[in-house]
C-alpha cells in the first residue's frame, strides 16, 4: 500500500525557513553577550542593560516590551495552526496537543520533585517550554532526512508548547493583581474584537488598541507579555489559506523576520549576560539546576514519547503514515531546547534573585546544547 506523501505549504515553507536562519543568528548573539560578559568589559556590559529608561531598566523593556511583540507572533502563528494548520483537524491536532502535554508535564514534575518546599521550587516552569526557532533550526539541518510531517508535528508541538508556557506565566507568575487595570486591559481586547466583528480590516485600530492594552497590563500585574496573545486573536484572520491579505497573515509575514533577527536577537543579549564563576559545574548539581536539566534533557523526550504512544495506543489519535515511533522521541528530545522562553520563565521566577538567575541560566543553555546535539545525532541516525 503506497504511503500518502505529506506536502509543506508555501506559507510553512517560509516560516520554516525564517526559524532556521533566526536560530543561527541567535546563537551569535548569546555567544557575544557571553564573551562580553566574562571579559574586562563586564561590569559595564551588565550594567548596561539596567539603565533606566522612561522609569524602567532597558531589560525590563526588552523582557517586557519587545518580548510582547514576539508573543503576538507567537498567538498569529497559532492562530494560524488553528485554523489552517496541523491543529485545523481535531483528529491531527490531538497527537501535537497530548505530546505538548506530556512534554510539559513531566519536566515539571521532575523540577518539582526535586525543589519541592526550598526557595527554588517557583521554577518548575523553567523546563516546560521549547524554543521553537532553535528547535526547528536544527531539524531543518537535516534537510531531506526528515519527514516533512516531523516538520509540522514539531512546529505544532512547539506551538502549543508556548501557549502552555503562556497559561502558566498568566497563572502561576502574577506576583501582585489590579483588578481594575485588568478589567480595562480586558475591556480593550473585548473593543477589539468588536471591531474584528464589524469586519474593521485595517491594522492601525488594532494596532494602537494593543499598545493600550499592553500598559494596562503592565499596571495589572499580569505579565504585560500575555497583552500581545490577545491581541493576536483579536486580529481577524481568513479561514481561507489561499487568502494572503488578511490583516493577521499580513501582520505575521511582516513579524517574522523582525522578530527573527532584532527582538529574539536583543533578548538574546540581554539575557544571556551570564559570568560563568569558578564554581559553575559545581553549580550544575545543584537541586535547581539538576532539574532544569533533567526536565529538559530526560522529562521532555520521555512526556512527549510516552502519552503520545499512550494516545495512540487507545485510539484516541494516530501516528501520520511517514513518522515512526523514533522520530517523536527525536521530536521530544529537540523539545528539550528550552532557551529562550526557559529564560523568560526564569526572570519571572527569581525577579531579584541574580545568583539564582545566573545558574539557572547556566543550566538552560548546557540543557538546551545538549538536547539539541541528542536530537540532531538521533534524527540523523534513525532517518534516511
Amino acid at each position: 500500500m503506497p504511503t500518502s506523501q505529506t506536502t509543506l505549504s508555501q506559507t510553512f515553507t517560509n516560516f520554516f525557513e525564517s526559524e532556521k536562519s533566526g536560530a543561527v543568528f541567535l546563537i551569535l548573539c548569546t555567544a557575544l553577550s557571553l564573551a562580553l560578559a566574562n571579559s574586562s568589559l563586564g561590569p559595564d556590559y551588565l550594567d548596561f542593560w539596567h539603565l533606566k529608561v522612561a522609569g524602567l531598566s532597558i531589560e525590563h523593556w526588552v523582557n517586557d516590551a519587545l518580548m510582547a511583540v514576539f508573543f503576538l507572533l507567537v498567538g498569529l502563528e497559532l492562530e494560524r495552526e488553528l485554523y489552517n494548520g496541523e491543529l485545523s483537524d481535531f483528529r491531527k491536532a490531538l497527537l501535537p496537543i497530548v505530546a505538548a502535554i506530556g512534554g510539559i508535564a513531566l519536566p515539571a514534575l521532575i523540577h518539582f520533585s526535586l525543589n519541592a518546599g526550598t526557595p527554588t521550587q517557583p521554577g518548575s516552569g523553567i523546563p516546560m517550554a521549547t524554543d521553537i526557532a532553535f528547535a526547528l533550526g536544527v531539524l531543518a539541518l537535516l534537510g531531506s532526512r526528515a519527514p516533512a510531517s516531523l516538520k509540522i508535528f514539531l512546529t505544532a508541538l512547539a506551538v502549543m508548547d508556548d501557549l502552555g508556557a503562556i497559561i502558566v506565566i498568566a497563572l502561576f507568575y502574577t506576583a501582585s493583581l489590579s483588578p481594575t487595570y485588568l478589567l480595562a486591559a480586558l475591556t480593550v481586547f473585548f473593543g477589539l474584537v468588536v471591531l474584528n466583528r464589524l469586519r474593521v480590516m485595517a491594522l492601525t485600530p488594532y494596532l494602537l488598541g494593543g499598545a493600550l492594552m499592553w500598559y494596562l497590563m503592565l499596571r495589572s500585574g499580569i505579565h504585560a507579555t500575555i497583552a500581545g496573545v490577545l491581541l493576536a486573536f483579536a486580529i481577524p484572520f481568513s479561514a481561507k489559506a489561499e487568502d494572503e491579505e488578511s490583516p493577521s497573515h499580513r501582520l505575521e509575514h511582516f513579524l517574522h523576520k523582525p522578530v527573527a533577527f532584532l527582538i529574539l536577537p536583543i533578548f538574546a543579549l540581554a539575557n544571556t549576560g551570564i559570568v560563568i564563576g569558578s564554581g559553575w559545574l559545581q553549580e550544575l548539581a545543584s537541586a535547581n539546576s539538576a532539574g532544569i536539566i533533567g526536565g529538559l534533557v530526560l522529562g521532555k523526550p520521555l512526556g512527549i514519547t510516552l502519552l503520545s504512544f499512550l494516545a495512540v495506543a487507545i485510539g484516541l489519535c494516530r501516528l501520520p503514515n511517514d513518522l515512526k515511533w523514533r522520530h517523536i522521541f527525536g521530536a521530544g528530545l529537540l523539545g528539550g531546547i528550552g532557551f529562550t522562553m526557559s529564560i523568560f520563565i526564569t526572570n519571572l521566577a527569581f525577579a531579584e534573585q541574580a545568583a539564582i538567575i545566573n545558574a539557572s541560566k547556566m543550566a538552560i543553555l548546557v540543557a538546551s546544547l545538549a538536547a539539541g546535539a541528542l536530537g540532531y545525532g538521533w534524527l540523523r541516525l534513525c532517518s534516511k
